[in-house]
């Protein structure tokens, strides 16, 4: 190189170009796709890539370039806002290319302008832009941001939404005036649970805006109950194989709502191909991207997205602006070819190369009549959006009007620095001339409000997109959805809100049991155990009551146990309670009968004070049973066992003094004898007395110690409560039992003893068939108490008792009675002696 003083400063590479520009004291950079694709070449790296050549026109980004042009000339008409100081702007085609995306705004910053430099010093100067506005996706926001990024060159995106640019670490120059997909992810989930659908199916679009935005809602939907049957992706440039093969996923599955996290472009080529094979049917739950597209809408032929439902940002309205983005005129001083090839577009007409007349040739001039053209250029639709753009400006501009100071005039003379900027328009907070409140929050986002949008068709195939809801993430949780949901049309014109649930909800009273390897929405319904209950709507596991409750028939509450014991009021009780008193008659009968005839031999034999006191037992015996009947208590319990035992061993030391008479009076006629004089009345007294005391005194223990009380018993009836009385101490029960079954083998055994005495001492035989009877009840008694279950075995207690008793008096006293009242000639001592005929 020659030495030289000046050096040239120049950008590498080809200069790239604006597609619209103009001059002023500060100029703001614009990306926008102008062009929405392009054309596929094949670089063979033997020379050098051709430029990118851009295919379909989008007149979407025309109409957010006119929305920037249109703030821009509006501060500049503005004697308020930056008054003396002039604004301009480069704005450029991306053509929907990340890789130009990355170049166009290298463009922005550089500059194509050759500069001199002083010998020496670097090539390096401050950024041609302020400031960068756009672009309209995600993706390429990402890549541009991380390139400008280190130089902090604010850059502000009109519909950019990925959560994931709010990462200031890796984005921190951007901003955006839409909120981001974090809220809407999750107002979408928020908006699926207000429905019930727990079963849905999701289809994105392959980069960071639909994949983000799917993630945030699958972590809110696994949070809210809610299963992604499938999540499938694609992008617009992908074969046609790939999206025939997510039409058979949709058409395979169960789930009956989509949830399309698509772009517009995305929407575009999947609505062609659900169109193409006929897929209805689906409710679609739609992202910002393409749920207030009136392109979408037109294309949608075949009502396939009818009732759809999603996510808008709310409507807007600048005065002027519809008006000055139809005035496209003056966009033919920006860039000839760019405006020939929109004019051309817009009008749908073409230059031709004819091998005709001049007259036949047909072209656009630039001059034509906007009157009665309708397309998407025309269409209005989006002027949220735009008002978005308007509202980037409008930050730029706010916060250049308070680096500058301006009051009446602003200082020109401040250098200008884009980390100044950007730390102003985070810091700014203004209202548009409509009232808009326009601020950022520390990640460069706006306020997050929406409104819920619902596809309603109308005559005509035209269909009216109404806002029937709004979700203002500003709110407490519990406010921030709204909805009229009277007021909304579902797929297939139905008024009936649509189902999609993998398992239908499980009723109160069942709980959910997953299904092995499916989703958690997925499950059976199993009917609560014995003993337990859910009285809620898909319970997960299901309550145990409490002992003294139970389940109704539905198992969806609990009830209070009936409570079970041996009463009066039923039968057995009552067949019980009458064969005690029908018992303790008979005894009192016979008791009768013998205090009339008490002179008569028969009732002198053997003692008649034994007899009496024997009646007096039985008829204690046969009473103490009703001591069983009723609701246990503290008292009626330690009552029945210690009256029961007591009163028995009173009765069979009675029988045990009689057998013991018998034996004693025919020994005592043998000659030589002197036996009856130790088993006298008073002897016989004290023999039953010290027997019973006995018993007394056992039963005493067993009352100090343990005594029986009253007991609930869960454990023998499900669904009952058993009252009954415990024993409190087994071994003081046993010893009862014990004592009056060693009294009763006693007994047997001296009856037996006496069983072949002369006939006429015949009551031996009849005490050993009592005491036979008495033996055989209560060794039968035994298992027979200790199988039966609850109140059963009060019953076999009781009867036991009765029984035994009826045993004891019918075998004892009947034969005498019969010879007292219907054998009264054989009521003799002589006969009583043996010494009559026989």
């Amino acid at each position: 190189m020659q030495k030289s003083e000046e050096v040239i400063c120049k950008r590498r590479g080809d200069p790239e170009n604006p597609q619209l520009s103009k001059n002023g004291d500060i100029i703001l950079g614009g990306m926008f796709s102008f062009h929405s694709s392009w054309k596929d070449r094949k670089d063979n790296y033997m020379q050098k890539p051709l430029p990118l050549q851009c295919t379909s026109l989008n007149f979407r980004e025309f109409q957010f370039a006119q929305a920037m042009r249109f703030a821009i000339e509006e501060i500049n008409n503005s004697s308020d806002l930056l008054p003396g100081v002039s604004l301009g702007y480069k704005m450029y085609d991306t053509c929907g290319s990340i890789a130009r995306g990355i170049k166009v705004a290298l463009a922005l910053v550089n500059g194509n302008e050759i500069v001199s430099a002083v010998s020496g010093a670097p090539c390096t100067r401050p950024a041609s832009v302020q400031t960068i506005l756009g672009e309209t996706s995600s993706s390429p926001c990402m890549a541009i941001s991380t390139i400008i990024g280190p130089f902090y060159i604010p850059m502000i995106s009109h519909f950019a939404t990925c959560a994931c640019l709010s990462d200031k670490t890796k984005y921190p120059s951007f901003l955006r005036t839409i909120p981001s997909d974090y809220y809407q992810s999750r107002a979408l989930a928020h908006l699926v649970k207000y429905f019930g659908w727990t079963w849905v199916g999701a289809i994105r679009t392959n980069d960071d805006y639909g994949n983000n935005g799917i993630a945030t809602f699958t972590e809110t939907a696994q949070q809210l109950g809610i299963c992604l049957e499938y999540s499938v992706s694609f992008f617009r440039t992908d074969p046609y194989e790939k999206i025939q093969k997510i039409i058979e996923i949709i058409k395979a599955s169960t789930s009956k709502v989509i949830i399309a996290f698509l772009s517009h472009m995305d929407m575009d080529v999947l609505i062609n191909k659900l169109s193409i094979d006929g897929v209805t049917g689906y409710q679609w739950v739609g992202s910002e991207s393409w749920i207030s597209d009136s392109q979408i809408a037109a294309m949608d032929i075949h009502h396939i997205l009818d009732g759809a439902i999603g996510l808008s940002i709310p409507k807007a309205h600048v005065t002027g602006l519809k008006e000055f983005i139809l005035d496209v005129k003056s966009l033919n001083s920006s860039n000839n070819e760019l405006f020939t090839e929109f004019w051309e577009t817009l009008f749908s007409c073409k230059f031709k190369e004819l091998n005709s007349t001049a007259e036949n040739q047909r072209q656009c001039t630039g001059h034509e009549d906007m009157t009665g053209v309708q397309n998407s250029f025309t269409d209005m639709s989006l002027m949220s959006i735009f008002n978005n753009v308007y509202k980037g400006v409008y930050a730029v501009a706010h916060a250049l009007h308070n680096i500058l100071s301006c009051n009446e005039t602003c200082n020109k003379n401040v250098q200008l620095d884009p980390f100044m900027i950007l730390q102003h328009i985070l810091k700014i907070y203004f209202k548009t001339k409509e009232g808009d409140e326009v601020y950022f929050d520390e990640n460069g986002d706006p306020a997050a409000k929406y409104e819920i949008i619902n596809w309603q068709p109308r005559k005509n195939s035209i269909v009216e997109f109404v806002t029937v809801g709004l979700y203002d993430a500003s709110l407490s949780p519990d406010k921030q959805l709204t909805l009229q949901s009277n007021s909304l049309i579902w797929e297939s014109n139905s008024k009936q809100v649509p189902v999609s649930v993998c398992s239908a909800k499980c009723p109160p009273g069942t709980r959910k049991v997953l299904q092995k390897g499916r989703p958690v929405c997925c499950y059976d319904c199993i009917r609560c155990a014995d003993g337990e209950i859910s009285n809620i709507t898909d319970s997960v596991t299901c309550v145990r009551c409490l002992p003294e409750f139970w389940p109704n028939e539905k198992k969806d509450a609990c009830i209070k146990k009936e409570a079970v014991f041996l009463s009066y009021e039923e039968i057995m009780g009552a067949l019980l309670t009458a064969a005690s008193l029908f018992g303790t008659c008979m005894t009192t009968g016979v008791a009768l009968i013998f205090f009339k005839y008490r002179k008569t031999p028969i009732v002198r034999a053997n003692n008649s004070e034994l007899s009496f006191l024997l009646l007096f037992s039985l008829t204690l015996c046969f009473l103490c049973s009703l001591t069983f009947i009723g609701q246990p208590s503290e008292w009626s319990c330690m009552l029945r066992h210690t009256a029961f035992g007591i009163t028995f061993v009173l009765c069979i030391s009675c029988v045990l003094g009689k057998t013991m008479v018998v034996l004693v009076a025919f020994r005592a006629t043998r000659p030589g004898s002197n036996v009856m004089k130790w088993f006298g009345p008073a002897q016989q007294r004290l023999c039953v007395t010290g027997f019973t005391l006995i018993q007394v005194f056992i039963c005493v223990i067993w009352l100090t110690i343990s005594p029986p009380f009253p007991f609930k018993n869960f454990k023998e009836f499900k669904d009952k409560i058993t009252l009954e009385c415990a024993l409190g101490s087994v071994v003081g029960y046993w010893a009862v039992l014990g004592y009056i079954g060693l009294l009763s083998l006693l007994c047997f055994i001296f009856a037996f003893l006496a069983r072949k005495l002369p006939d006429n001492f015949n009551e031996a035989k009849f005490i050993t068939f009592s005491m036979l009877i008495f033996c055989a009840v209560w060794i039968t008694f035994i298992p027979a108490y200790v199988s039966s279950p609850g109140k059963f075995s009060v019953a076999v207690e009781i009867f036991a008792i009765l029984a035994s008793s009826f045993g004891l008096l019918i075998c004892i006293f009947f034969p005498k009675c019969y010879i007292i009242l219907l054998k009264p000639e054989r009521n003799t001592k002589k006969n009583i002696m043996g010494k009559g005929a026989p």
